[in-house]
Formats: C-alpha cells, structure tokens, sequence
C-alpha cells in the first residue's frame, strides 16, 4: 500500500480535466495529440492514453464532471498499465485522487494470492502522500477486519489488533477475558458469549494526553453471530462474519485519530463475542442485572449486540467524555429506511449531529441523522424487567434499538450511535464488493475541526 502512492520521482503525465474545461485544453494541445484523440473518437469523457511519436506512452488525461470526487480515481488505478503517473491539477483534486487511488487498488489477499502490479501515483510533495496514506489505511483496516472470516477473527484476534495498534501509537490495552467478566461486573458482554470456546472480552485502548479532551469510542465486536438458540436462517447467517463491523469502525477510526496525532484524550471500547450455541448459551426469557443496574428481559437472542454494547456504554459514562460515539451493524431496520450504502445515525446533541453531518457532506462520506422519537421507548417494556432487548413491534427497529442504547447512557454526556452495514453489495469505483467503511471519514473529519483549532 505504502508504494502506491509517492513523490520525488519522474512519472508519465496525468492530467484531471474537467469536461468544461477540456475544448480549452485540447485546442492547445500540439497536432499529433488532436489527430489522436479525435481518431479514436475520444469523447471528452473518460480517460484516454496518449502516445508519442514513437508508440510509448506520452500522457494520460481524465475527463470528468466530478474532478472533486472522492472516488475519481477508484477506476483508474485498475485500468491504467504498470508505471508512475505524475499526477497535475488543483490541490483538491490531487488530493482526492489520491484517496481514490489507494483504495481503488485495495485487495483482500489473505487467502487467494493476488499477481496484480498496480501503478503508482506520483504526487508534487511527500506531505500530500503521507496525509492520502493515513485514511486509505485506516478505510483499508476497516475492510480487512470485516473482509477476514470469523475463523480467524474472533475476540481474542480483535485483542490482538488493537494490542499491534497500541504497540504502533504508544497507546495502552487492558483486556477482560472470560469469567474475569462477572468479577468486574460487565455481565450482559460475558452472557451473550458464554456459550463459545473463544472467549468473551472487554477490550480497553487508551492513547493521548490525560488533560486533553476525552473522546470515547465504542464498537460491536459481534465476530460471529449465529443467532444464538434463536438461530438464523442459512441465508442470514453466511455474512455474519461482518457483525464485528462496529469494532472494526472504530479501529480504523482510531488508527486515523493516532496517526494524526490529535490533540484529545481517545479511548476506545470494545465488546468482543461470539455469539455461538452451546448448553450454556443464554435464552429467550432469561433476565439479567446489566452493569448499570437496569434489568433487560432476553426476547430474542439474535438482538445480542445492543446487549453487549450497553455493558460497554455504561464503562464509559465513567470517564465523562466530552464526546462518546458508538458504531455498530446492529438492525435489518437501518438496512430497509436507508439502504446499505447510506448509514443513519442518532444523536442526543443537536450542535453535534449538525456539525457531524455537515463534515460528512464535506469529505463526500454522507451520514444521515435519524430520530431519537422519545415515544417509541415504551415499546422496550417488559412485564417483568426494566426493558426488553426487543421492540414489541417490528416497526422502527432501528429507533428502538438506540433508545434501547440511549438508556445506558448518563444524561449529560453527548452521545451518537452510528448504525452501519459495513459490507458493499456491490462494485463502485473505488469499492469493491465486500467490507466497508461507513461514516469514518466524516467523524474523523469532524473531530479534527472541533479539536484542532
């Protein structure tokens, strides 16, 4: 990855154009390069290669309504031959092309070797490759969580990630395994993966300045989901392997923050589980004393990742962060109000979910604010405990879901819940099919303008 993108070195000529722009650009162009485009009947879209007099390759030109996209090159990458391209145009344009770039040319070779030699970009300055390379590694982190099967990665794998992570950044991990779980009082996490060999935990990452300000981020570590006793369909469960989407969201998220070094005081929580079926798995009608305290009757044991999640939600009103925001791929319902390449998010902080919004417009990574509909909470009642993990409808699942979560959040902290897919259905530029990040870019965005003036 790191040798995709460079600087320093000559490379073949890469122009990005604006189709506006390029009845200018061609008429300045010399007599061989005009014949050339117009006998292959070039468009003024797309991307042409244009030789030289002596058949090598002279330059390359890409022609777009959208020089600005973050997905401009996503394409490219793939298309263009084996070589350096020196890419020209405006500072958002290499930028963004850059981005692109790199992760047009993400592949996920673990198991099936790739003989692929892609080309590499040659940008005007090293500082403009470093800062590309930070978010295509952490988006690429991301996808190669979700992309790995649960096999081999499982709770003690997401450890051992965030352990390489700390070891990088010079950040701290503690880790609470198995029975250990009861004793320090996060039961929901230990009951919703009791029933796997591979053992329940709590994964805690520190990092940054103690003074600075607290920023916590929790996600669902889910690394298989079988349903538990109420076991999923066939169909449902081939993909399950991406339930710990959440966790891998904000790993990445936390390598960005990391490696660029901003100025706040990051912790990150991570519930990890298999949720596996065993004699002792838990069921539907059980009742547990969650570490806040509130009582939640088990409806359905397939709804197993808000239960996780509130045990590690409630470890972080501890700290009173100034910021707490969760990820996770928790409901079929986000799925069906916004499709899958669009996550919804809720928020209790109206300046937040405004702010966050607006950056996600700006790095073109669009999240879309869902409401926290205060009504629907009594459909989380239970007859014989404080709430059920499961509406009583099947309307609104993802609303009942957070305010499921809300309640295991203090008051006066400000909390946002991001509700992903984490997984492409299908192939965009820059996109393959597969595992994906979602609303990342946007956060990361978002807390480097609140935190870094």
């Amino acid at each position: 990855m790191t040798d995709l993108l460079i600087s320093g070195v000559p490379g073949t000529p890469l122009t990005i154009l604006h189709t506006d722009s390029y009845a200018d650009w061609l008429a300045q162009q010399e007599q061989q390069t005009q014949n050339w485009l117009s006998s292959t009947q070039f468009s003024g879209k797309g991307m042409s290669l244009i030789p030289a007099a002596n058949g090598e390759l002279a330059q390359v030109i890409l022609v777009s309504a959208e020089t600005e996209s973050y997905w401009l090159c996503g394409d490219l990458v793939n298309q263009l031959p084996a070589g350096q391209f020196a890419i020209t145009g405006s500072e958002e344009q290499i930028k963004v092309a850059a981005f692109s770039w790199g992760l047009g040319a993400y592949t996920f070779d673990r198991y099936k070797a790739s003989e692929k030699v892609f080309p590499q970009l040659v940008l005007p300055t090293q500082a403009q490759a470093d800062e590309a390379l930070k978010m295509v590694r952490s988006v690429s982190i991301v996808r190669d969580l979700v992309n790995t099967p649960a096999a081999d990665m499982m709770p003690q794998h997401l450890g051992e990630i965030l352990e390489g992570l700390a070891n990088e950044f010079g950040a701290k991990v503690t880790q609470i395994v198995g029975d250990e779980l009861l004793e320090q009082n996060y039961p929901t996490i230990h009951m919703v993966g009791r029933a796997s060999e591979n053992l329940p935990r709590l994964i805690d990452l520190t990092w940054g300045d103690e003074d600075a300000p607290k920023v916590t981020l929790v996600g669902k570590g889910v690394c298989f989901d079988s349903g538990g006793l109420d076991l999923k369909p066939g169909a449902g469960m081939r993909l399950m392997k991406k339930d710990m989407g959440g966790a891998a969201h904000v790993i990445g998220l936390a390598h960005q923050i990391m490696a660029s070094n901003l100025p706040i005081r990051l912790r990150v929580l991570v519930p990890a589980v298999e949720n596996a079926v065993s004699a002792n798995a838990f069921r539907p009608g059980d009742v547990i004393k969650t570490r806040k305290g509130i009582t939640v009757e088990i409806d359905n044991t397939d709804a197993e990742g808000r239960l996780v999640l509130c045990d590690a939600l409630a470890e972080a009103n501890n700290d009173k962060p100034e910021l707490m925001i969760d990820f996770a791929t928790l409901t079929g319902a986000m799925r069906i109000a916004l499709g899958t390449e669009l996550p919804g998010f809720f928020s209790n902080d109206d300046q937040v979910a405004i702010d966050m919004t607006q950056s996600g417009l700006n790095v073109q990574d669009p999240i879309w604010r869902m409401p926290l509909h205060k009504p629907y909470f009594e459909l989380t009642g239970s007859d014989i405990a404080d709430l059920a993990n499961c509406g009583k409808v099947p309307f609104g699942g993802a609303i009942t879901a957070a305010l499921y979560l809300e309640a295991f959040v203090d008051e006066d902290i400000s909390w946002s819940h991001f509700d992903v897919m984490a997984w492409n259905n299908r192939k965009l530029p820059g996109r393959p099919i597969g595992g994906e990040a979602f609303g990342i870019r946007a956060v990361f965005d978002y807390l480097q303008t609140r935190f870094s003036k």
